[in-house]
C-alpha cells in the first residue's frame, strides 16, 4: 500500500452526479480528485433525451466527455481507478483503490451507481437494500457520518441524468456550505452590475467587461463547434450481459 496523495475532496464515481459535484467544489478552490472506474452506465445510453440545453438530445458519451473537460477546467484531477475501501482515519478519510493507491481526504462523495461495498468499513453509513443498494442521506446528500456524502442515484434520487447532475451539484454546494465557504455564485456579471449600484461583488462572483465577455463567448463557441462537428468517435456500448458471441 502506498499513500498517493491528499485532496480536500475525493469523489468516488465519474458519472454526471460525481462530476457535477466535483465541478462545484473544484471551481470554488477545494482540491478535488475524482476516482472513476470508467464504467458509467450513461455511456451505454444510445441518445440522451431531456437533458437541459439540448432540444434534440445529445450523445451521452459526448456529454460525459464535456463534463470531464469542464471538471478539468475547474481544476479537478481525475484518475481511472476502482475504489476498494473508504475508512475513517483520525479526523479524515483514507480512500484506497484496488490497485493499492491510498488517498487522504477531508470529504468523500460517494457517487457510484449502486455499489456500496467500499463503504462497509465506515461506521454510521445507512445502506438501504431494495434489491439494489442505496445510501441513506438527507436531502442535501449528507450521510450519518460527518464529511461523507452520497450523490445522485446512490442517494435514492431518480435515475434520470438531469436529476442526478442537479443533485451532484447540490451536494457540491452543501460541502462548500459545511466547509464555511462564502456564498457560491456559478455565474459572472457584466461590468458595473454590482459596483455601479454601490454594492460589493459577492464572493465567488466577478464582473467582466464587454471584451472579456466576448472572449469567453468566443471560446465557448469554438469548444462546442469542435465537440459537435463530428459524431462521437466511441462505439456504442451495450449492457455487459450482452457479450459478443
Amino acid at each position: 500500500m502506498r499513500t498517493t496523495g491528499r485532496s480536500e475532496v475525493v469523489v468516488v464515481g465519474g458519472g454526471v452526479a460525481g462530476l457535477s459535484a466535483a465541478v462545484f467544489t473544484a471551481r470554488h478552490g477545494l482540491d478535488t480528485l475524482v476516482l472513476d472506474s470508467d464504467e458509467s452506465i450513461l455511456r451505454r445510453n444510445a441518445h440522451l433525451e431531456n437533458f437541459p440545453g439540448f432540444p434534440a438530445g445529445v450523445n451521452a458519451r459526448q456529454l460525459l466527455d464535456l463534463l470531464e473537460e469542464q471538471a478539468a477546467e475547474a481544476g479537478c484531477e481525475q484518475v481511472t481507478a476502482t475504489v476498494a475501501t473508504v475508512a475513517e482515519a483520525e479526523d479524515e478519510f483514507a480512500v484506497e483503490t484496488d490497485a493499492g493507491d491510498r488517498y487522504r481526504t477531508e470529504y468523500v462523495v460517494a457517487a457510484t451507481k449502486n455499489a456500496v461495498g467500499y463503504l462497509e468499513d465506515v461506521d454510521g453509513v445507512g445502506v438501504i437494500d431494495r434489491g439494489k443498494a442505496y445510501v441513506d442521506t438527507d436531502e442535501r446528500g449528507r450521510t450519518g457520518v460527518d464529511g461523507l456524502y452520497a450523490a445522485g442515484r446512490l442517494a435514492e434520487k431518480p435515475h434520470q441524468a438531469a436529476v442526478c447532475a442537479g443533485h451532484g451539484a447540490e451536494v457540491g454546494v452543501t460541502i462548500l456550505e459545511d466547509d464555511d465557504r462564502p456564498f457560491y455564485h456559478d455565474w459572472t456579471a457584466p461590468e458595473g452590475y454590482f459596483t455601479d449600484r454601490g454594492r460589493e461583488v459577492p464572493p465567488g462572483c466577478e464582473e467582466i467587461d464587454e471584451a472579456e465577455r466576448a472572449d469567453r463567448e468566443a471560446r465557448s463557441l469554438d469548444a462546442m463547434a469542435e465537440r459537435f462537428a463530428e459524431p462521437h468517435p466511441d462505439e456504442q456500448v451495450t449492457h455487459p450481459s450482452l457479450g459478443e458471441e
